[in-house]
């Protein structure tokens, strides 16, 4: 904070960074489920449908980065910086290429995924929790949305 500054100014500060520390609601070690994945952070296991996958260290890494925050986009930055480290924030292809081998592992179809979605130039995100939940045991594709209607007078 540069001087002078106001009171208000302070306090409005401090209270978003207290909002900040509270942010964590889901303890680390905890198991995530979405959909037909299973993480387990602890024994460093997934399994889908109740089939372990095999996968490699990187790859398990990648994927509870993106699992722990399902629904937003992780940029490549900074999925980069917590698998490879700082130094490697540049390293974009390495990320593509790991993805690419993680999609081979835990998707039906690599090529239309449903779980590890790409947000182009940005980052990458795996598919909301709430998706999961409302679909019926089948699965489901999506209806295609109606083109809008012209307006009439």
């Amino acid at each position: 904070m540069t001087k002078p500054f106001s009171t208000r100014e302070l306090i409005a500060r401090i209270r978003t960074a207290v909002r900040r520390m509270r942010a964590p609601s889901r303890p680390e070690d905890a198991k995530i489920e979405i959909g037909e994945i299973l993480l387990d952070p602890v024994k460093r296991v997934v399994t889908k449908r109740g089939a372990a996958l095999h996968l490699t260290r990187k790859e398990f890494d990648i994927l509870f980065c993106l699992m722990s925050r399902a629904g937003r986009v992780v940029t490549y930055a900074k999925l980069l910086t917590a698998v490879w480290g700082a130094e490697c924030r540049e390293e974009v292809e390495y990320l593509r290429t790991f993805v690419r081998q993680l999609r081979k592992k835990i998707e039906d179809d690599p090529s239309h995924p449903a779980y590890l979605l790409t947000d182009v130039y940005v980052g990458y995100r795996f598919a909301d929790a709430q998706l999961f939940q409302d679909e019926p045991a089948g699965g489901v594709e999506a209806a295609p949305a109606a083109p809008p209607e012209e307006g009439h007078s």
